[in-house]
C-alpha cells in the first residue's frame, strides 16, 4: 500500500506541477505550493525507495513455427500432416514482480494430404488463448516494506499450466486458480482447476471423446530442507461434468477419481539425478453397457526414472525409466473409456489419469494396463563448430508389456490377448541455429509384438523449424 501511495502521489505532482523547479527551496506562501512542496518529497521517496525501471518490467515476443508429420497409424498406410502455426506473449510486471501477468495467443493451421485426412482435410485453429494468467506475489510485496519477512504466498489465476508431484498423474493447461505459499523449508500448493472444454478427454467413448467438462481440487505439500532430495505428497480430486453429445441410451460416462501419491526427485550423487512417484487411485467409473450401478476404481501405478550426464565438453548424458499403470482383465476394448470397459464385475483396476510421459512417438501408448522401459542417450557432438556449437543428437529405445495380459491397451488395433506389446526406436536431432531459429527432427519406428495381428512395422517422422522474434 505504501508503494502505492507513493506512486499515486507522485502521478499527481507530475501533473499539477509546472513552475519553476526553483520554488521547493523557497519558503511556501499558499496551499498550493505547500501541496507541490509535499508532492515533490513523495515524488523522490519514490524514486529512491523504487526507481520507475523496476517497478515497470514490460516485455514481448513471439514465434512462426512450420512442422510436417509423416506417420502409419495402424489402419491407414501412412498419413501426411503439415502445421504452420503464429504465437504471440506478452509479460508485464509491476512492482519488482508482486504483480505479473501473462498472456499467449495461437493461431494454427492444419492441412492433411488428401484422401490422409482424419476428420478435416484442412482446417484453422485459433486464434485463441492458450496461456492467460493473473499472478500477485504477496510476499514480495511484504518485502518491498520488510526484507526480513521470511513468508512468501502467491496467487496465480488463469489459464496456465498445472503439474501435481512429478506430473505423472497430473500435467496439462487448466483454467484455474492456484495457491503456493512457503514458509521456511516447506511448500503448500493449493488447486481450484477445471479443463480447457476443447481438451481431448482420456474416454474415447464417441459421445464425449471430443471435449472435457472436469473439475479437479488438490493439495500438495513439498519439503525442500534436504538440499539434494525434494520429497512430497499429495491428493488430488477429480469431478467429472462431461456432457454427451449426442445422449448416449443407456450408457453413462461420468469417471470421477481421487488420487494420492508420494514421491521425490534430487541427486543422488555429482551428476546422477533421480525421480520417482507412487500413485494410488480410487473413485467411482461406470462400466460397459451401465447407466445406473457404478464401479469402485481400485488402481495404482508409479514412476521411476535416472539420469547422469557426464563431464565433457560434448555434454552427453545417459536416462533410464520405468513407468507402470495397473489394467483390469476385464476391461478387453478399452482401458480408459466407458463403452468397451469395464465388465462382469464392479471392481474397476485400470489407472486412468491425467499426466505426461514420453511413452514413444509412434507407439505412444496411454498409461493404462501397462509397463514401459525407456532408455535414452543423447550429445552435442560438433561443439568446437561455432555453427554447430547447439546441434544435438539423441536416441531413447522403449519396451512395452501389458499388465493385464487379456486386457486392452490404448491402442485398439493391438486386437490378442498376448501381454508383449513390441519394441520401438526413437531418433531425434535438436539444432539451434542463431540465437532465434531452431530446427528440429524426430523419428520414431515401432516393432509391434505379439498383441498385435498385424505385424507391420510403424513409422512417425516430424520435422519443423521455429523463428523466434
Amino acid at each position: 500500500m505504501r508503494t502505492a501511495q507513493v506512486l499515486f502521489a507522485g502521478i499527481v505532482a507530475s501533473l499539477v506541477t509546472h513552475a519553476d523547479a526553483r520554488a521547493q527551496d523557497r519558503t511556501p506562501d499558499s496551499l498550493f505550493q505547500q501541496q507541490r512542496l509535499i508532492d515533490q518529497k513523495l515524488a523522490d521517496e519514490r524514486s529512491r525507495r523504487a526507481p520507475i525501471d523496476s517497478l515497470v518490467d514490460f516485455q514481448y515476443g513471439g514465434w512462426f513455427d512450420y512442422y510436417v508429420f509423416h506417420f502409419d497409424d495402424g489402419s491407414q498406410q501412412s498419413r501426411l500432416f503439415q502445421r504452420p502455426g503464429l504465437a504471440v506473449w506478452t509479460r508485464l510486471r509491476l512492482d519488482q514482480g508482486a504483480h505479473e501477468f501473462f498472456a499467449r495467443m495461437r493461431l494454427t493451421y492444419n492441412y492433411f494430404k488428401r484422401g490422409d485426412e482424419i476428420d478435416r482435410q484442412q482446417d484453422w485453429v485459433g486464434p485463441n488463448f492458450d496461456r492467460a494468467w493473473y499472478q500477485v506475489d504477496v510476499g514480495r510485496a511484504l518485502r518491498l516494506t520488510d526484507p526480513s519477512d521470511p513468508f512468501q504466498f502467491q496467487v496465480r489465476i488463469g489459464r496456465q499450466e498445472v503439474q501435481f508431484g512429478n506430473g505423472y498423474v497430473l500435467d496439462m493447461p487448466l483454467d484455474a486458480v492456484r495457491f503456493d505459499a512457503r514458509l521456511r523449508d516447506f511448500r503448500l500448493t493449493g488447486l481450484f482447476a477445471k479443463t480447457i472444454a476443447s481438451t481431448p478427454n482420456v474416454d474415447r467413448s464417441p459421445p464425449v471423446q471430443g471435449h472435457s467438462e472436469r473439475n479437479f481440487f488438490g493439495v500438495q505439500l513439498t519439503y525442500e530442507g534436504l538440499g539434494d532430495h525434494e520429497p512430497f505428497a499429495y491428493a488430488l480430486w477429480n469431478q467429472d461434468h462431461t456432457r454427451e453429445r449426442p445422449s448416449a441410451f443407456l450408457q453413462e460416462f461420468d469417471y470421477d477419481s481421487q488420487y494420492f501419491g508420494v514421491g521425490s526427485r534430487g541427486t543422488f550423487a555429482r551428476n546422477l539425478h533421480y525421480w520417482t512417484e507412487w500413485v494410488y487411485e480410487t473413485g467411482h467409473s461406470f462400466g460397459d453397457g451401465a447407466y445406473i450401478r457404478r464401479d469402485v476404481v481400485d488402481a495404482w501405478a508409479w514412476d521411476v526414472g535416472l539420469e547422469y550426464l557426464f563431464d565433457h565438453e560434448m555434454h552427453p548424458r545417459l536416462a533410464f525409466e520405468y513407468m507402470f499403470a495397473s489394467g483390469d482383465r476385464d476391461r478387453q476394448f478399452s482401458p480408459t473409456s466407458a463403452m468397451g470397459g469395464n465388465r462382469n464385475d464392479r471392481s474397476d483396476t485400470s489407472f486412468v489419469g491425467f499426466g505426461f510421459r514420453d511413452t514413444g512417438l509412434s507407439a505412444a501408448p496411454v498409461l493404462s494396463n501397462i509397463h514401459v522401459w525407456r532408455v535414452g542417450a543423447s550429445f552435442m557432438p560438433l561443439r568446437r563448430v561455432e555453427l554447430f556449437e547447439h546441434f544435438e543428437l539423441g536416441t531413447n529405445w522403449f519396451l512395452y508389456y501389458k499388465n493385464r495380459r487379456g486386457a486392452a491397451i490404448s491402442d485398439p488395433t493391438a486386437d490378442r490377448f498376448s501381454g508383449y506389446v513390441g519394441w520401438e526406436i526413437d531418433t531425434f536431432l535438436n539444432w539451434r541455429l542463431s540465437s532465434d531459429l531452431s530446427w528440429t527432427t524426430r523419428w520414431g519406428v515401432f516393432f509391434p509384438g505379439k498383441a498385435y495381428s498385424d505385424r507391420d512395422t510403424r513409422h512417425f517422422l516430424l520435422s519443423g523449424l521455429t523463428w523466434s522474434f
